[in-house]
């Protein structure tokens, strides 16, 4: 009996695949990952300086966060079959090189086209590297180290994307916006050495089938998709190309969505969608996210074109509300565990909607004070009620299709993320209008006006995520 015990205490202590340095081993995707993800949100900032030196419009600049999201929301449901037809090492390295090759473009740029081009490049990366980081490190640290692996994982993840709006205004206080892009070049140099140096193969290349169907679908279903709802920015909703656009997008996701449900070995499991708890769940990630990227996108360009405040001080502006994200999103992690996702998910929408409600009520001679209190309760509100809303969702599934869950959120976000940005696009630019049409002639009180159409945008998504909690039922205890 002690011999027993004593084997299965010694096999508790020892990770699936031994590696000598676990750390050494990831912290190449852990920088690429921070890089790729601090990508996600920095931008923003930049983007009324881009409109000025490239000429071109919101509706066109908003490009460069929607195809960045569109691109990484297009590789991460490939992931899984990647790493079946190619090692771990080999992934990740041209995942790395990918990532630079990207930024070299997009900071050479000479215009718009490249510069969308290279941040679609980097888009590929970043959808490889994510879900791998979190595979390799429930391979490589033993059971009784993974709870602070994952969440040092997980801490890269909200860390990033808090501090990139504040390090992209210093950078374009000093420099121009292609800097923002030669940064990224060093981190991503320091990480390929990691990975060479450090990095192993955790699993075996089993090269199975490739179902070229379903990519072709999924890349042309969702990529329709975003792009109606992003030409509306600039055509209108009632436009024959947005129309036709959003009916292709419709009708072969439609049929994406049945080849995988009939399909023994489906890309994306959407039969987890037949579970009622994981329905609710990843409707609520989803919402969530639309929230986060909507606002984040609406508000750096609010302080720079309705506040007219120089763009190095919008980052500081931004900086109390990015770090509140990152402490609640590591907070409410826990809360789960104690009291259900139930009360932080209602509370967690309640507050975005405060938060996003004093947004909408923002004019062109707002106090900094009330915009950061604005911004730091909406950064409140929304990882409040995330990360239990995805943990109940996943916890929802059971059996093999358990390890589908996470890979049909993270996807899901990102391409909802780009829809919001350009949903919230389309309304700005409404808004504008509408303030023109009035009569008044005024540049900055145009673009609150416009701001104020998409910030409503966000409120509704908040009422839409707190009417959809009232449906996860109460915990059993």
């Amino acid at each position: 009996m002690d011999s027993v015990q004593s084997s299965q205490t010694s096999m508790a202590k020892k990770a699936r695949v031994e590696v000598a340095h676990p750390m050494l081993a990831m912290m190449g995707m852990l920088i690429g990952g921070f890089v790729g993800m601090f990508s996600e949100t920095s931008l923003n900032i930049a983007l009324p300086q881009l409109m000025a030196q490239l000429g071109v419009t919101t509706a066109t600049v908003q490009w460069l966060v929607t195809g960045y999201m569109l691109m990484v929301g297009i590789v991460l449901p490939l992931s899984s079959i990647i790493t079946k037809w190619f090692t771990t090492r080999q992934v990740i390295l041209f995942a790395l090189l990918d990532f630079m090759v990207g930024a070299i473009i997009s900071a050479s740029a000479p215009g718009f086209g490249v510069l969308l081009f290279g941040r679609m490049i980097q888009g590929i990366a970043t959808g490889l590297i994510l879900p791998l980081m979190f595979t390799v490190a429930m391979q490589i640290f033993p059971p009784y180290k993974l709870g602070a692996a994952m969440g040092m994982v997980g801490l890269v993840i909200m860390f990033a994307p808090a501090v990139g709006p504040t390090l992209a205004g210093i950078v374009l206080g000093i420099a121009s916006w292609r800097w923002i892009f030669w940064l990224f070049v060093p981190f991503l140099i320091i990480a390929f050495i990691f990975a060479v140096l450090s990095l192993k193969n955790i699993a075996e290349v089993s090269r199975p089938k490739v179902d070229f169907a379903s990519i072709l679908l999924s890349t042309v279903g969702f990529g329709s998709l975003v792009v109606g709802v992003s030409l509306a920015s600039d055509h209108g909703w009632g436009s024959a190309t947005v129309i036709a656009a959003l009916v292709v997008g419709i009708i072969v996701l439609a049929w994406y969505t049945h080849r995988q449900l009939t399909m023994p070995n489906p890309i994306l499991n959407l039969r987890a969608f037949a579970i009622p708890g994981f329905r609710i769940g990843a409707s609520l990630v989803m919402i969530n996210f639309g929230i986060i990227l909507s606002a984040m996108y609406l508000l750096p360009m609010y302080i720079q074109k309705g506040l007219l405040i120089p763009v190095a001080l919008t980052g500081i502006i931004m900086f109390p509300g990015g770090v509140m994200n990152a402490v609640v999103s590591a907070v409410s992690g826990r809360m789960y565990d104690h009291v259900g996702a139930r009360m932080p998910a209602r509370i967690g929408f309640i507050i975005s909607m405060v938060g996003a409600l004093m947004l909408a009520f923002t004019s062109t001679h707002s106090a900094v004070w009330y915009v950061i209190l604005a911004h730091v309760i909406l950064m409140i509100g929304a990882p409040l009620a995330m990360s239990p809303s995805q943990t109940y969702g996943l916890n929802s599934l059971t059996g093999p299709i358990a390890a589908d869950g996470s890979a049909i959120m993270n996807t899901l976000q990102q391409i909802v993320g780009a829809i919001a940005t350009a949903i919230a696009t389309s309304l700005l630019g409404i808004g504008q209008a509408a303030y023109i049409t009035s009569g008044a002639n005024h540049a900055a009180g145009a673009f609150v006006n416009g701001a104020h159409y998409g910030f409503f945008f966000t409120l509704a998504l908040a009422v839409a995520g707190f009417l959809l909690a009232l449906r996860i039922p109460k915990a059993n205890r």
